[in-house]
């Protein structure tokens, strides 16, 4: 049974690591990060089975893609801190000749990553691919997707929803992230998304819901997302965050999406999360 507490407390001291990466490389995204980081922390700290010492093929683990690569820096602090590479590395977020790129990349060859991403529609295609390539090698783990709500305003993310569901790729789990935002404001003011749980099951998957702020429901969603797979239809879950979660002023608005704090606000977002792991380095 998973420790919700100490899960809690990985996940504030991975939103610090967010506030000073953004911070020491004055680019970057926090706000979705934020929003982000009690799914990812749950995913690797509790619910995937997965090995720090990184293959590239994924075989006999589950396998996670993050198609919205502009939230990078969630991610690597999440395999960071479960054991990739250096924690210290982090202070590289962003900089020339860095692993961290601010979109995740492959060559570089920095563990945990296994496909480039960040062009916005294509993670659920690609994870897709892995999940039928497990099934090929009856492989009986899972493939897990996230992606954002604003990235639904992409067609191949239809399209392969629409494969997903015919030749029934149900060793797969998408999350959707549903914040309601997305980098030029409100997802209703760019191109509304319509009834998203109807249209996931007129597409043929399974809808599961979660609150991706409460690491109790991530918890509880996710379990009941394995569970509910394997049935002949993929999984979606319609994950409900704030972007900029765990920091007052950067939360439920798109004005953090890609905007790196300042010194003084660094301060004032750190302040409000505790630090449980201990920070890494400042970069020199």
């Amino acid at each position: 049974m998973a420790n919700i507490e100490e899960l809690k407390r990985v996940a504030s001291q991975v939103r610090r690591d967010i506030i000073r990466q953004t911070h020491f490389a004055a680019s970057g995204h926090p706000g979705g990060s934020l929003g982000c980081t009690d799914l990812l922390v749950a995913l690797y700290f509790e619910i995937m089975q997965h090995q720090p010492d990184f293959n590239m093929s994924g075989q006999e683990e589950d396998m996670f893609f993050l198609s919205n690569g502009h939230i990078s820096p969630v991610w690597y602090s999440v395999l960071a801190r479960s054991g990739y590479f250096p924690v210290e590395e982090l202070s590289t977020f962003r900089q020339i000749n860095s692993r961290l790129q601010g979109h995740p990349a492959t060559h570089e060859g920095l563990p945990g990553i296994r496909v480039a991403s960040g062009s916005l529609g294509q993670g659920i295609s690609v994870a897709i691919g892995a999940a039928l390539s497990k099934k090929l090698e009856n492989d009986n783990h899972t493939v897990y997707c996230l992606c954002g709500d604003g990235e639904l305003q992409e067609g191949q993310v239809w399209e392969a929803a629409l494969f997903a569901h015919h030749h029934q790729v149900d060793n797969l789990i998408t999350i959707v992230d549903w914040n309601g935002q997305q980098i030029d404001g409100a997802n209703d003011d760019v191109i509304t998304l319509g009834d998203l749980p109807a249209k996931w099951e007129a597409f043929g998957w399974t809808v599961l819901h979660m609150n991706g702020n409460d690491m109790q429901d991530v918890i509880t969603g996710l379990t009941k997302a394995k569970e509910q797979s394997r049935q002949g239809r993929p999984v979606v879950i319609l994950m409900k965050t704030e972007m900029g979660y765990g920091v007052d002023f950067m939360q439920g608005t798109h004005k953090w999406h890609g905007k790196a704090p300042n010194a003084e606000q660094t301060q004032q977002a750190l302040s409000q999360l505790e630090e449980t792991q201990g920070d890494y380095p400042a970069p020199n």
